[in-house]
């Protein structure tokens, strides 16, 4: 096969959703259906393939994000199935930074549901085209019509429905397809592998046909020729309609929209299709844009075998000790025992052995090519958000963004034999999840590590136990804090010393002010008069950029300011880098002083979804830990409510939700901003 032919016939595409949507369902159908598995393997009874880890297997949840390679139609799906929990939001954005295709799924029930939101503006962000699946049909209270319409008015989407649902809930038995104007039936007894078309039912025609026209009419914006043949009244085929789908998925001017029910095995193989139709081919993407780390200037690499190789590491997971690097390959060929070169380590890497991945088992590839996805072993010093290219060919790609933990407890090894290994394991997941840090406290001697949630870090502390053998006991879960300053001020501060007989001298200026909140830090150079040199403000900054990692209340970062020099003295046989590294610091730590600091504290996004006769019982607990009700909405016979409420007055919330609901309510919480501590709170410091 030549080398267009396999690039036009491969899609990464991944599989984003809200928790409970049905990912892991619908991928384990697709693996079904496409023979790369022989079994169903259900969330439910802990045997989904893609669902690997044993946690995932005992919570029902995805908790890390599996790659996996199928067939459908001679094209080869890089399928990569990630988590819907909010604590797991970095598995998600890393997975979108090399896809080039996503399937949304949504539940028929919830709709558009908060982490759906973010997960689609993540996808958003790095442009990818998207087909949605409104997947849960069969579902008591499964409202199709209501899904689509919460896209359009959540997700600012343009959905275009290529499918339409026969019944709901118990009386769901099939879709109609609009491109063919036909029903498709899944038969039962072959756990939807034999499927047919057929005439529309009598009772759906009428639907049938006002769905038709609101899709021809939406096609008929964006491409003149179906405009011209619609006006006419000439017949439009699916083969008309397919290219002009195809284009306006690409340049994200629609959302195709899809239905069925991934756990009765009803819809996925008009899905596969629609993947192949509609999503984009590496060959569809245009070309990925890095710069030159020597020059800076810009360079671009295009999906091709011919052009010097260029990959990204988005993930690093540990597998029986030994350290497995996943890298989407944007451009040329990479082999085992190749040396390749990480710019942003600026060292070489040395590739032992290459896998493709299915899952957590895997096969060995001898050499790889544009836009692959495969696992690496041997990148000792590559870690998330890595590029590595040729050793001739340096190319530096966009970073991946991380996301700051913001929950913390204090964790202690149980045993003297458990203290060195314990230090060597956190390392180890460190490595793997971006969003887990760990640090010692030197005042009490424990490790404190923080994380995006309670889940997220009970989870770590059970990987400690499990892969790793280490006992630890642990303390109760703490805000992660932020700092900043409400007032304008100015500092001075001064360093004079001798080290190892040189003579160190600086005097730095600096004036501070507050910024909006969520503005972040930044350093101006307003040096008057120039009394000090252009060679000297980027130690300044470097000392500024330093102390603000750690305020002067608790020690917490400090977010939110204005900080400029406004000048400085040095002494030309004096002045040195280390010396106004220093000052600048000190500066900080003494204007921030002045400046009245304030603490920050999380504030957390939360949805509640409650039966209408428990909204009271829930408002009122809200209240209680005052919480901000931002509205309350009726869909069906439930309350949606949201709300904002410090992280700090949330711990044990789903214990409290589940007796205030007799266990019917639910509840989604996502990161929201940092503001002021409301009340002066009893703090842990």
């Amino acid at each position: 096969m030549s080398e267009r032919k396999r690039l036009q016939r491969t899609r990464n595409i991944g599989i984003i959703a809200h928790i409970d949507a049905g990912k892991t369902t619908v991928t384990e159908r697709i693996l079904f259906y496409t023979g790369k598995s022989h079994k169903m393997g259900e969330v439910h009874d802990g045997e989904a393939v893609m669902d690997w880890m044993e946690q995932e297997q005992e919570r029902g949840i995805t908790i890390t994000s599996a790659v996996t390679t199928c067939l459908w139609r001679d094209n080869e799906l890089h399928l990569i199935d990630t988590p819907g929990h909010v604590d797991f939001t970095i598995e998600v954005e890393r997975s979108l930074r090399v896809l080039d295709g996503a399937i949304g799924v949504f539940c028929a029930v919830g709709g558009v549901e908060p982490q759906s939101e973010t997960v689609w503006h993540q996808a958003d962000k790095y442009r990818v085209p998207k087909i949605a699946f409104i997947n849960k049909m069969d579902r008591l209270g499964a409202d199709f019509s209501g899904a689509v319409a919460q896209m359009r008015d959540k997700l600012g989407a343009r959905p275009l429905v290529l499918q339409i649902p026969m019944g709901a809930e118990a009386e769901f038995i099939g879709v109609i397809d609009l491109l063919r104007m036909e029903a498709v039936i899944w038969d039962d007894y072959t756990l939807g592998l034999a499927y047919e078309f057929t005439a529309i039912p009598p009772e759906y025609e009428e639907q049938a046909k006002a769905n038709r026209i609101e899709l021809l009419e939406s096609l008929a914006e964006v491409d003149d020729t179906i405009m011209e043949k619609y006006l006419a009244d000439e017949v439009l085929e699916p083969e008309d309609l397919l290219p002009v789908i195809r284009q306006a998925t690409l340049k994200l001017q629609m959302v195709p929209v899809l239905c069925g029910s991934a756990l009765k095995n009803k819809g996925i193989q008009l899905l596969l299709d629609a993947i192949i139709d509609f999503l984009p081919s590496p060959l569809d993407v245009p070309a990925v844009v890095g710069i030159h780390p020597e020059t800076g200037e810009k360079e671009t690499r295009a999906s091709s075998d011919k052009e010097p190789f260029a990959g990204l590491a988005f993930k690093i997971q540990m597998d029986q000790g030994r350290k497995l690097t996943y890298v989407r390959i944007y451009s040329g060929t990479v082999s085992a025992g190749a040396e390749v070169y990480n710019v942003n380590r600026k060292q070489k890497e040395k590739v032992a052995r290459i896998f493709q991945m299915h899952a957590n088992k895997r096969e060995r590839r001898s050499k790889v090519g544009a836009g692959e996805i495969v696992a690496m072993v041997g990148l000792k010093s590559t870690t998330t958000g890595d590029t590595i290219c040729a050793l001739d060919r340096p190319i530096l790609l966009e970073h991946i963004e991380f996301y700051e933990p913001v929950i913390s407890i204090a964790m202690e090894p149980r045993t003297r034999a458990d203290e060195d290994k314990t230090l060597q394991s956190l390392e180890k997941l460190a490595e793997e999840d971006p969003t887990f840090h760990f640090r010692q406290d030197p005042d009490t001697g424990q490790t404190i590590i923080s994380g995006m949630g309670e889940l997220h870090l009970d989870i770590l502390v059970n990987r400690l136990l499990r892969e790793y053998a280490v006992q630890v006991n642990v303390g109760k879960p703490q805000v992660v804090y932020r700092e900043t300053i409400t007032k304008a001020a100015e500092a001075q501060s001064s360093f004079d010393r001798e080290i190892a007989g040189v003579l160190h001298y600086a005097q730095v200026e600096l004036h501070l002010e507050p910024r909006p909140r969520g503005k972040g830090n930044r350093f101006r150079d307003l040096v008057r008069n120039g009394s000090l040199a252009k060679s000297l403000i980027p130690p300044v900054e470097e000392g500024v950029m330093e102390s603000l990692e750690s305020g002067v209340i608790a020690g917490y970062p400090v977010v939110d300011v204005d900080v400029a020099v406004i000048g400085g003295i040095y002494k030309e046989q004096a002045a040195s880098e280390l010396a106004f590294k220093v000052a600048a610091s000190t500066a900080v730590q003494e204007g921030c002083r002045k400046a009245q600091p304030q603490l920050l504290e999380p504030i957390m996004s939360v949805e509640i979804i409650v039966p209408e006769e428990f909204t009271g019982e829930v408002i009122n607990d809200l209240n209680i830990r005052k919480g901000k009700i931002e509205g309350v909405h009726t869909r069906r016979s439930v309350k949606i409510i949201h709300a904002t409420v410090a992280l700090s007055q949330m711990f044990g919330y789903s214990t409290a939700l589940r007796s205030a609901s007799q266990g019917r309510a639910t509840f989604t919480m996502q990161f929201s901003h940092f503001d002021s501590l409301v009340e002066k709170k009893e703090l842990f410091f």
